[in-house]
């Protein structure tokens, strides 16, 4: 994956978080087999917030989604459209470093949508992810069928979390992308 570790610049951030994404890649439908109320969930690469918002609905006032980035500026836009809503007080907002995500606190989630093939290091980040995660926790790792990551890349991924203790729960199906579910 030379040369793929790219981050989609903050600019983007309106493709990511539209109406007509949510017909094809509706965040309740795919996730509702694995938040449920209480949870506490990490949203990696969550940009502008497509998938934490929805996520913040599903844990509840009892739940946590941590909804960690990179950079900034898509935080910012996450804080702005949660502003004064129901569902700001769930949502807690992390800035990653390059290298590291940066949490302590345990958690019953991990998604990562679109976003390990742009981390340099997928092997120590899956082996923080395998850290933070509780037993039984799940990782849900989909990544870009057509645009960045090829099946060979994808299944290098999955190998790697298997090395490291992650077992195969399901493939389930994504439009435009590749995904397996994993458990720690």
């Amino acid at each position: 994956m030379k040369d793929k570790n790219r981050v989609c610049p903050v600019e983007r951030a309106g493709s990511l978080d539209s109406r007509i994404r949510r017909l094809y890649q509706n965040p309740k439908r795919m996730l509702k087999k694995y938040v449920r109320s209480g949870m506490t969930v990490l949203d990696l690469g969550c940009g502008p917030g497509f998938f934490s918002t929805a996520m913040a609905e599903m844990v509840g006032e009892s739940g946590l989604v941590i909804a960690a980035d990179l950079q900034q500026g898509m935080l910012s836009k996450l804080k702005d459209k949660i502003k004064g809503t129901g569902i700001e007080r769930t949502i807690l907002l992390h800035r990653t470093s390059e290298d590291k995500i940066g949490i302590s606190k345990r958690v019953d989630l991990v998604l990562a949508f679109y976003i390990l093939h742009e981390i340099p290091d997928q092997g120590s980040t899956m082996k923080e992810i395998r850290s933070i995660l509780k037993p039984n926790g799940i990782f849900f790792l989909v990544e870009p069928k057509y645009f960045h990551v090829s099946k060979e890349e994808f299944e290098e991924s999955v190998n790697k979390a298997l090395k490291l203790g992650f077992s195969v729960v399901e493939r389930p199906r994504i439009f435009l992308g590749r995904a397996v579910v994993l458990k720690k």
